[in-house]
């Protein structure tokens, strides 16, 4: 192993003991966004990125291209599957991709991160010129924003309650920015509306996984617009007004991880099309690894990654 990074499923793992309905009941490595060296084999030697899901192949969902849905995915650093914040891992070699030497290891690393994002953008597919919210800018909530500046979208409005991470996202390419509230019925949802005269975004991605940042989006996403939940809530409960989305006609779609996606994460990156290396701020060795907690679980800066090797 060469790089890992800490994602915010891994903090609720470490803060809460699991994630969604999935507890933990035994000692358990988290990690699942990492890059490596290949040990031994034909490819030895060689720097990948690491998909850290491990698809059954063989259900109904497998065979129907969806291998992110698939009931028997073992994941890395999720209920039984020790993860990738250690020295050394076994895993299955078509699930390594190579990657070029114009990517460091910690981008090799964001690449998973990355793929999510990219599967967010299959879902929600805004078109050349359309108005994106992203509500939530984190690193996959920047990594949002930048690959809706590459579709074409003429305004991508932002949100978050960290002033550093609005800054980060007016630096990657968000045309506005708001200061959201750390509750509910905040004014950002008004001034997105002020700012599109009265129209709304046509993608709303939310990627805070608070009830409050959901609220926003639909608030904000004009009527018969497109609303992707990317946040994983605290308490496993999304809750919104249905009212508001009933009224809207908006389509709502939820992210499962990703598909089918490395190939195009690598090329993004290996042409420089999206900046990978200003997301990571913090860099820790595994023997810091509560240091390295506690700075990702403060949401200090934006990315922490370890880096197992040194």
């Amino acid at each position: 192993m060469t790089a890992a990074g800490i994602c915010g499923s891994d903090i609720h793992w470490y803060r809460e003991g699991g994630i969604g309905d999935a507890r933990v009941d035994r000692p358990l490595v988290l990690g699942h966004e990492a890059a490596g060296v290949i040990e031994s084999g034909p490819r030895t030697g060689q720097r990948v990125a690491i998909d850290p899901a491990i698809p059954c192949r063989r259900c109904e969902r497998c065979e129907a291209g969806d291998p992110n849905l698939c009931t028997d995915l073992r994941f890395s650093g999720h209920s039984i599957t020790d993860g990738m914040f250690r020295e050394l891992i076994a895993w299955p070699e078509d699930l390594l991709f190579g990657v070029p030497d114009v990517l460091t290891n910690a981008d090799a690393a964001l690449l998973e991160p990355l793929g999510i994002a990219l599967f967010s953008m299959d879902l929600g597919h805004p078109g050349p010129g359309a108005t994106v919210g992203v509500f939530g800018c984190g690193p996959i909530g920047l990594l949002l924003v930048q690959l809706a500046r590459l579709a074409g979208a003429s305004r991508i409005l932002a949100t978050d309650v960290r002033p550093h991470r609005l800054e980060a996202a007016r630096q990657m390419g968000a045309t506005d920015c708001f200061p959201a509230a750390a509750a509910a019925n905040g004014p950002e949802a008004e001034q997105i509306l002020d700012a599109t005269v009265g129209r709304g975004v046509d993608v709303a991605f939310e990627v805070a996984g608070e009830n409050p940042a959901v609220e926003t989006a639909i608030a904000a996403a004009r009527y018969g617009g497109r609303v992707v939940l990317v946040g994983i809530p605290e308490d496993d409960r999304t809750s919104f007004q249905a009212s508001v989305a009933r009224r809207k006609g908006l389509t709502m779609k939820l992210v499962r991880r990703m598909k089918h996606v490395y190939p195009r994460a690598i090329d993004l990156a290996q042409r420089g099309r999206v900046d990978l290396e200003s997301l990571v701020t913090h860099r820790f060795p595994l023997e810091r690894a509560a240091e390295a907690f506690e700075v990702a679980d403060r949401r200090e800066g934006l990315k922490v990654v370890f880096e197992p090797a040194g």
